[in-house]
């Protein structure tokens, strides 16, 4: 079971960037969290972040025929990158979006998603936790698509 995992833009800044949304945890600290996730539950993961769009799509676009799943924080793009949505839905793998905050309770322009019509679902609002229940949902789906 390989899934990727692609962090968006400012995912990077975790610890800096508005603590009082985002907590004080680093970057790091959510990588190391999702790698042991995984690794307890026999799920290779990949781990990745770029600040570009486009370096986003080219992920996606590497994923198909080198994972089984996705999960994806598109960050601010998930609420105007088209582009993201359509490279999600050509490869037609299965993708969960993440976000740490709850986006609907935020700010109205992040409150509409893009990108998640090219998903199977959305988490928000749960912190790292989201990731751990996206993680455990794809292996969870994408192993019962294998047996049957």
């Amino acid at each position: 079971m390989k899934i990727m995992v692609i962090n968006g833009p400012n995912l990077d800044m975790l610890g800096v960037r508005e603590p009082e949304v985002y907590g004080n945890k680093t970057y790091s600290d959510l990588e190391k969290y999702i790698e042991d996730y995984a690794e307890s539950v026999e799920v290779e993961v990949v781990v990745v972040q770029s600040n570009s769009e486009g370096d986003i799509i080219d992920y996606i676009h590497y994923a198909l025929g080198t994972q089984d799943g996705i999960v994806i924080n598109p960050g601010a793009y998930t609420h105007y990158s088209y582009a993201i949505a359509d490279a999600l839905a050509a490869v037609k793998l299965p993708a969960v979006e993440v976000h740490l905050s709850n986006i609907h309770k935020r700010e109205e322009f992040r409150r509409k998603s893009v990108t998640a019509p090219s998903c199977i679902g959305q988490i928000c609002g749960l912190g790292f936790d989201g990731y751990k229940l996206a993680i455990e949902y794809l292996a969870e789906n994408i192993k019962g698509e294998q047996n049957d």
